[in-house]
């Protein structure tokens, strides 16, 4: 690996790292969410092992990250609009565990319903 392509990998790393870190995942649960083995995630945090191409969308989605953010490049000011609280929360439910997210729909239909009375 040549030193620009280790400085790659090393700062993308951080950048997953830190990402995972501000959704409060552990490395366990964002590997399980991206079907990898923990270790592997490891490796793709301290820049050890090359992050494929392919696995950028979904770690991107499981991180609320472009892409280009991932990568370190700037996305385009005009598109890129901060979302609101709720939706941002609404994404980390979505990266919940199936069982969890059943209990908050639960919760939500059940204080919903004792808002129509």
């Amino acid at each position: 690996m040549s030193g620009s392509d280790r400085q790659f990998y090393l700062a993308l790393g951080r950048r997953i790292a830190d990402a995972r870190r501000a959704q409060a995942l552990t490395q366990a649960q964002l590997a399980q969410q991206l079907q990898i083995a923990q270790q592997t995630l490891a490796h793709y945090e301290s820049g050890r092992l090359r992050v494929a191409a392919a696995m950028l969308p979904p770690l991107g989605r499981a991180l609320g990250l472009s892409i280009e953010e991932l990568i370190g490049e700037e996305p385009p000011p005009a598109k890129r609009v901060p979302a609101p609280k709720l939706q941002q929360q609404m994404e980390r439910i979505q990266r919940l565990p199936k069982a969890k997210q059943r209990f908050i729909m639960d919760l939500i239909e059940t204080v919903l319903h004792q808002g129509d009375k």
